[in-house]
């Protein structure tokens, strides 16, 4: 997997960059997770969750999994020489009890400078 991260790979959520006109539309790229908690974290996560308020445990699981979903995202969008991502989002579902699956998609894009209006 690539080092640089989504901090030096421009993404948003919006179809659009401000400062930047998307000049190809490269197409859907994203990343996939699935991920386990595992039984000794699940049973104490369990035991948290009775007791209430926020469950550490799964919060760092969902964290970690969507930072490499998005990383795997980004990799995929540099293959098809992407220099940004748009319209970029989340998703994730349960498979089974024990695993989590989170999705990272947007549409890879390459980017022109935005010309000054005349």
């Amino acid at each position: 997997m690539s080092e640089q991260s989504s901090e030096s790979f421009p993404i948003t959520t919006a179809l659009e960059f401000s400062d930047r006109v998307v000049s190809d539309d490269l197409g859907l790229v994203f990343g996939v997770v699935v991920r386990s908690m595992g039984v000794a974290k699940g049973v104490a996560a369990g035991f948290r969750a009775l007791a209430g308020g926020e469950v550490t445990q799964y919060t760092k699981l969902v964290e970690d999994s969507r930072r490499h979903a998005l990383d795997r995202m980004i990799e995929n969008a540099r293959l098809l020489g992407a220099d940004a991502i748009v319209a970029m989002r989340f998703d994730s579902s349960e498979m089974g009890q024990a695993l989590t699956e989170i999705v990272a998609y947007g549409t890879a894009v390459r980017l022109t400078a935005r010309t000054a209006a005349r």
